[in-house]
């Protein structure tokens, strides 16, 4: 359990000195995903990376919010 605490703090910290870097990250995962809108497959169609970059930047805001 120490470790996971750990864990947290060391990621707080991280992500405390670098606010905005999941917002760009999600907004990067979404861009991927419509260059993935050209390419036939799954990864196309299901809008994989648009849902996991929306979320990741909604997590990101909320994290910047908190610290």
């Amino acid at each position: 359990m120490d470790a996971f605490n750990r864990f947290l703090d060391d990621l707080s910290e991280f992500f405390a000195e670098r606010k905005g870097l999941l917002v760009m990250l999600g907004m990067g995962l979404v861009v991927l995903n419509f260059v993935f809108q050209f390419v036939p497959g799954w990864v196309g169609a299901t809008n994989l990376f648009l849902h996991l970059g929306v979320l990741t930047a909604l997590l990101g805001i909320l994290l910047a919010w908190a610290l």
